[in-house]
């Protein structure tokens, strides 16, 4: 079975969202931001999500983790919990 881990910033608006991937983009790190200001339990950790399995997250974040460019910053991801900016480390 197919395996990845990712690591995400979480925030309220598509706004902020947006800002922080341009601060990504310049240069910002990505473990400092998601401490900073995502608002999912992960941030403590940098954002990191560890490893899981298709189906365990909600499917838009599935559809960028299992399907997109590794080591990219993607985003703002739409989810019930707000906007995310995702970074798949690895697939298996």
């Amino acid at each position: 079975m197919a395996r990845a881990s990712a690591r995400h910033i979480l925030v309220k608006t598509k706004e902020e969202a947006e800002k922080l991937k341009r601060q990504l983009a310049g240069g910002a790190d990505f473990a400092n931001l998601a401490k900073k200001k995502s608002l999912c339990s992960s941030a403590k950790r940098g954002g990191d999500l560890g490893e899981f399995a298709p189906g365990k997250m909600l499917k838009a974040f599935d559809n960028v983790v299992f399907k997109k460019p590794l080591l990219t910053v993607h985003g703002p991801v739409k989810t019930k919990f707000g906007y995310h900016l995702i970074e798949t480390i690895y697939r298996t």
